[in-house]
């Protein structure tokens, strides 16, 4: 028998970070949402001006419906 696999769905969530925006607060805003929302990094993109946009991604958990 062979399984087949159901594909992953995410949901995905951007920020943006200003060129003053320090590593560390952005890693501190970052860290948080990883844990406490369940967000993980997904890509990060460092624009012309110095600003930082980072996509967050989580997988979407369908709950399966019993008779």
């Amino acid at each position: 028998m062979k399984r087949t696999r159901t594909p992953v769905e995410y949901e995905f969530r951007t920020i943006s970070f200003t060129r003053d925006t320090t590593r560390s607060e952005a890693r501190t805003l970052l860290t948080e949402e990883a844990e406490y929302g369940r967000w993980e990094l997904a890509r990060t993109r460092i624009g012309m001006g110095g600003s930082r946009t980072v996509w967050l991604r989580r997988r979407i958990i369908r709950v399966q419906r019993t008779a």
